[in-house]
């Protein structure tokens, strides 16, 4: 006899981008089987990214691992055809073709579920990303899309002075970590 209570985490693989609809999809379909007792969490893990846009601070929810969907589950007679028939889901990571879902370890989802807390406070004391007279593309503002070189990097306020060519004519501009991205 199956124990229902024993659940364990498993990744879903779905289309990317769709991770959020694929969520819903998967709770819609248990709750509209009755299946609540074999899936307890659906989850897609997300870290909070600020973005600049027109001088506004912007919080977004990034989904951290694109592609996948984590769920808390009791894999057992239809369940994993059940999912994978769910629209946007590819299959479940780390399964033989054909063979059975494998369960994350309970070291890996403690690093996923608790990795949330950390990276907020990692991203303060993070090293600096960027050296000096590095090529970076402007990822945001009037000149995103150009490219350009780090002439001064400012720790404390977490800015760069970039110079950009702009008309011909170098142009030094204040932008911060988050409103640049290597190349």
């Amino acid at each position: 006899m199956a124990d229902n209570s024993v659940k364990k985490w498993y990744v879903v693989r779905a289309v990317s981008g769709q991770e959020n609809k694929v969520k819903a999809y998967i709770e819609t379909e248990i709750n509209r089987l009755g299946m609540g007792d074999y899936i307890s969490q659906v989850l897609v893990p997300t870290e909070k990214v600020v973005q600049v846009r027109d001088g506004k601070k912007i919080s977004k929810d990034k989904v951290y691992f694109p592609g996948y969907v984590m769920i808390e589950a009791n894999l057992t007679g239809e369940i994993p055809h059940i999912i994978k028939s769910i629209t946007g889901v590819i299959g479940f990571l780390g399964e033989v073709k054909g063979g059975d879902p494998v369960p994350l370890r309970i070291s890996e989802v403690n690093r996923m579920l608790g990795k949330v807390d950390e990276l907020s406070v990692t991203i303060d004391a993070q090293a600096i990303p960027y050296k000096l007279n590095e090529t970076v593309k402007v990822i945001d503002g009037p000149f995103n899309g150009f490219n350009g070189t780090i002439e001064k990097i400012n720790e404390d306020k977490r800015k760069l002075e970039v110079m950009v060519k702009i008309f011909g004519r170098k142009t030094p501009l204040e932008l911060s970590f988050m409103q640049v991205e290597k190349i």
